[in-house]
């Protein structure tokens, strides 16, 4: 089945909550995500909440890699959007689950713009 897309969502429990509360260490991991995996990334916007909490999101050529964070609660919900076959998003969310130290986590993944299994030619 040909897809447009891959959307992963990412549920991080039990992670380092001073690492969720970091905004530079977010924006380096979400950047070192996107770059170990060979995504070209074109834009970004990071806040810190206050008292805790960041939200950040990396736009990427090939789409977006996103993320909210609760260092309250040791978790952080992050998303990663691929279109295209350059780079395999699972590469990317692993390196978002080991670096903020995620000791238990969920990945789904959506298959995003299904097309029928022959495109019409223009």
């Amino acid at each position: 089945m040909n897809v447009l897309g891959i959307h992963l969502m990412l549920e991080l429990r039990e992670c380092n909550p001073e690492l969720l509360d970091d905004l530079p260490y977010i924006r380096e991991t979400l950047k070192r995500a996107a770059t170990e995996v060979g995504a070209h990334i074109v834009g970004d916007t990071f806040h810190h909440f206050q008292p805790h909490g960041v939200t950040g999101v990396l736009a990427i050529a090939e789409s977006h890699i996103c993320i909210h964070t609760w260092p309250e609660y040791g978790y952080a919900a992050a998303d990663i959007f691929t279109c295209g076959t350059s780079f395999d998003p699972r590469d990317a969310a692993q390196i978002l689950v080991d670096g903020l130290e995620s000791r238990d986590h969920t990945i789904t993944q959506l298959r995003r713009g299904v097309l029928p299994q022959t495109v019409p030619s223009s």
